[in-house]
């Protein structure tokens, strides 16, 4: 395999770990935990893992520890530095006994169910460290929610003799392992099941986990092509540019890059669902940005997206529901002639959902009502907002302009950046951050711990200083309406309108929406000072006060 000048010089790079784990450790148990909401009903599904304590580890005594057979499974969506984890993982199990074994699935979920495996011996891992992506073993998004899995995958955990399995996923796929744990344990397997946090979207993280691996990565990534833009439309003075980025169920994405680049505007979807904005608000809210800077003589800037803001604007998310039911109750919609389809729809909706869906540009309605996903709902990342925005940003001045409002030009160009960022060579912060959560990981095993998630604190000190632990899984659970079910899932961490890194990013945008202010960022440093190589994300910097 031909490899790179940096994958080569990179291969080389040591993560560094908390001072905790650099020898033998001994557990330090905290309080007694509970779910973050419905605590009667978490408790009632998952009796045998709930309300178990904190967990921190602490320099101990040496002891000898038997050798174990671990599986490892990426589940979800890519998120640089899932090989750390599993590469911290492996050092870990080995660290204890130099006999333990670590097996890979397949594919994600599904390989456990299949029986498709590897074992990840130090040949195959070394070519794999401080790498992104999650080609070792591949990823996938097979749901572990059903008793015949659970055995299924018992099956062959049985005949590999593994004692513990690590699941490296999002909020999603560690609801998954908690309910595995849950599983294992009221069966007697004596197989443990441990989480790793990882989501580009950063909005898996609460007190105990600061921030999702792949997080900082990824913003770093789209804020260097973002501010490469901003000097490109600086450059040229005639484009305004509208991006999309990644994050269909909070805007961390967006804010960050915003933080990192001051951009002309940044839409913010909770900021837009909190004050109730209309899609027409929204537009008008970018539309003064543009004339605003046109009557400077600047007719460029930059528009921040986030991917789900659709959903977000409630008068949208009312003719998203309505258009759900509609659709589904109507299956002659589809014998409808394309050309008279967009009419039969406005008049089937109530009058508030019609007149919104009659103001939409014809693609993006076309969107709303054809593309569904399997459950009968549209799929939301295939609305592309950018262009939507844009397009009604062009109608509304050129309004203005007739009534002598807008006196400049506009004129857009669109981009999306979503895939580029999710299996990048990760950061100095995310190499290190991602092989303490694997080596947390083998320690939590270690200790007999099952329901746990890999949790690694304290992260904008030194490594030395960081806070290698444990949390229950149940105590991130509430209850939530999936596909029309009451079910337990990991609640959703969205951006806090009064958190320090949105309060940071209002402070200033009235005068990023006027002046020129942006920031370049450039690539990802691996090489130099530490004040360029080691920096967490702005937002993680924010919310910890440094």
């Amino acid at each position: 395999m031909t490899k790179s000048a940096l994958q080569i010089a990179r291969a080389a790079y040591q993560p560094k770990l908390p001072l905790a784990l650099r020898g033998a450790v001994s557990v330090k148990e905290g309080e007694a935990t509970q779910s973050v909401a419905d605590q009667a009903e978490i408790k009632k599904l998952f009796p045998n893992t709930y309300g178990m304590p904190l967990i921190q580890f602490v320099e101990g005594e040496q002891k000898e520890y038997p050798a174990i057979n671990v599986g490892v499974i990426l589940s979800g969506g890519q998120a640089p530095g899932g090989h750390n984890v599993i590469s911290g993982l492996f050092d870990g199990i080995k660290a204890l006994n130099k006999d333990s074994r670590l097996y890979g699935f397949i594919l994600g979920p599904g390989g456990l169910v299949d029986h498709k495996y590897m074992e990840l011996t130090a040949e195959i891992v070394d070519e794999y460290r401080n790498t992104g992506g999650f080609d070792i073993i591949g990823s996938g998004r097979t749901k572990l929610e059903k008793e015949e899995q659970f055995e299924k995958g018992y099956e062959i955990l049985k005949e590999l003799d593994i004692k513990a399995l690590v699941i490296i996923g999002g909020d999603d796929s560690n609801t998954n392992a908690c309910v595995l744990a849950e599983y294992y344990a009221a069966k007697n397997y004596g197989v443990q099941v441990i989480g790793c946090p990882k989501t580009i979207d950063g909005d898996l993280k609460n007190e105990m986990i600061e921030t999702s691996f792949g997080f900082d990565t990824a913003c770093k990534v789209y804020s260097e092509v973002i501010g490469n833009i901003q000097r490109d439309c600086n450059s040229s003075r005639k484009y305004w540019h509208f991006i999309k980025l990644m994050g269909r169920s909070a805007s961390h994405i967006a804010l960050e890059c915003a933080l990192q680049t001051q951009p002309n505007v940044c839409i913010v979807s909770e900021e837009v669902e909190a004050k109730n904005m209309s899609l027409d608000e929204v537009v008008t809210y970018i539309a003064q940005a543009v004339a605003a800077r046109a009557a400077q003589g600047n007719n460029f800037g930059t528009v921040l997206i986030p991917e789900g803001l659709v959903e977000f604007i409630p008068a949208m998310k009312k003719l998203i529901a309505e258009l759900n039911d509609l659709l589904a109750s109507n299956k002659e919609f589809a014998m409808i002639k394309k050309s008279a389809q967009r009419e039969w729809i406005i008049s089937k909706l109530s009058e508030e959902n019609a007149a919104i869906y009659a103001s939409l540009p014809e693609g993006v309605a076309r969107q709303l009502s054809l593309d569904r996903d399997p459950h009968g709902n549209v799929q939301v990342s295939l609305i592309e907002t950018e262009k939507l925005l844009s397009e009604m940003v062009g109608k509304k001045l050129a309004q203005w302009k007739e009534e002598g409002k807008f006196v400049g030009k506009f004129a857009a160009l669109h981009h999306f950046f979503g895939y580029e960022g999710r299996c990048a060579a990760p950061s100095n912060y995310d190499a290190d951050y991602c092989y303490a959560l694997g080596y947390t990981a083998s320690m939590l095993i270690a200790n007999g711990k099952t329901g746990y998630m890999s949790s690694v604190r304290n992260t904008t000190a030194p490594a030395a200083e960081w806070i290698a632990g444990g949390v229950p899984i149940t105590m991130m659970m509430n209850m939530e309406r999936r596909n029309g079910e009451m079910k337990p899932v990991i609640q959703k961490a969205l951006v806090k309108l009064d958190g320090a890194p949105f309060k940071a990013f209002a402070a200033q945008r009235d005068k990023w929406a006027v002046e020129t202010s942006y920031v370049y960022p450039g690539p990802i440093q691996y090489f130099g000072p530490t004040e360029v190589c080691d920096q967490p994300t702005k937002t993680l910097a924010l919310e910890q006060g440094k």
